[in-house]
């Protein structure tokens, strides 16, 4: 087999190809610098994927969220056990739902995970206004289970966070210095299609994307 593969690799390199030159490229980079041009557009494609985007100042975080949670009825959600909202988002619950924290190996508590909560709070490492894309870094202090399993997902965003695109992203951060082992990219609810072009929203994932924007963090 390595054998094989080395063959392959030869004849590529021996080929010396270059990528065409494109003048005119079928899908143009969005690069507008307008930061409320980019929440403008953030919102409205998150929204045309069925996502609810609520725009707020970072003063009012706790209010939204005890408002949403109990607006839903919601009574049990998982969040990190760290990050940047997480002493907002206790404060939110206390009184509100229980919180439960992911502070135990996954498969101690898989079946309350998968079955037992009504959603999973995270905050986001930024957005992309081009794609309508939250960007989320899981780590340990925020896991990303707590985005792909229960069946609501809240996203909390800094619009400071926002890029036009991901490369602009990556540049600004110095990606290049250091990469995420593991990097979501967010644009909805889960969905899927069948063969007859039906489409599904949540059939492995969360069913809802609320997504709170903070303006002026």
């Amino acid at each position: 087999m390595s054998t094989a593969r080395t063959a392959i690799l030869d004849r590529l390199r021996r080929v010396n190809a270059r990528p065409l030159p494109v003048k005119n490229p079928d899908y143009p980079i969005w690069t507008s610098t307008d930061r409320e041009d980019m929440l403008v557009r953030l919102t409205e494609l998150l929204e045309q994927n069925h996502a609810e985007v609520t725009r707020l100042p970072r003063a009012e975080l706790v209010a939204a969220l005890r408002e949403r949670v109990s607006g839903a009825r919601l009574k049990r959600l998982a969040t990190g056990t760290g990050g940047e909202f997480f002493e907002e988002i206790t404060q939110a619950l206390q009184g509100t739902a229980e919180q439960l924290c992911f502070d135990q190996p996954l498969e101690q508590w898989k079946d309350e995970l998968f079955n037992h909560v009504d959603a999973g709070i995270t905050g986001c490492h930024g957005a992309i206004a081009a794609t309508g894309s939250l960007v989320l870094w899981p780590g340990p202090a925020e896991p990303r289970t707590l985005s792909l399993v229960p069946p609501c997902h809240i996203a909390i965003l800094k619009a400071s966070t926002l890029h036009a695109n991901l490369p602009a992203m990556m540049t600004d951060q110095g990606w290049s210095r250091g990469m995420p082992t593991n990097l979501l990219l967010v644009s909805g609810p889960s969905k899927t299609a069948d063969i007859q072009q039906t489409l599904a929203y949540g059939a492995h994932g969360p069913k809802e994307l609320v997504v709170l924007i903070l303006e002026d963090a």
